[in-house]
């Protein structure tokens, strides 16, 4: 079949795979941060009764109102999944526990908080 006079071409990958519709992407769209994902903490209980006696924002709610309770021995933990921003929210209303505004530092507590704040500061800034 040489000397027959076909050629065959081939075209570009992308038309042969049926990509030649999609839209041309552009660098506005390259350049916005991927959205942040939901990571699953465990909050210590000692931890997690304080931040219900403050006023929370809607996403540091919805983030206590979904979680998993956990019994640890005479305590228990929440498990709870958020973006890394709620949980940096939410250990930021905890600072209280380790003493000041008014409020005694209960070692248990302040032990507690740390605990959270170890496992909120391995989170990716």
């Amino acid at each position: 079949m040489r000397g027959t006079g076909h050629r065959v071409v081939q075209a570009p990958l992308g038309r042969r795979a049926g990509l030649r519709h999609l839209p041309d992407h552009t660098a506005s769209e390259e350049d916005a941060p991927a959205p942040e994902l939901p990571v699953t903490l465990d909050m210590p209980g000692k931890v997690a009764d304080y931040p219900r006696t403050t006023e929370l924002e809607p996403a540091e709610r919805a983030a206590l109102d979904q979680r998993t309770t956990v019994r640890r021995g005479q305590s228990y933990t929440l498990r709870v999944s958020a973006v890394p921003d709620v949980h940096r929210g939410l250990l930021a209303r905890c600072q209280p526990l380790d003493g000041g505004q008014g409020l005694p530092a209960v070692p248990a507590q302040r032990k507690a908080r740390r605990e959270y704040e170890n496992r909120v500061s391995a989170l990716s800034p």
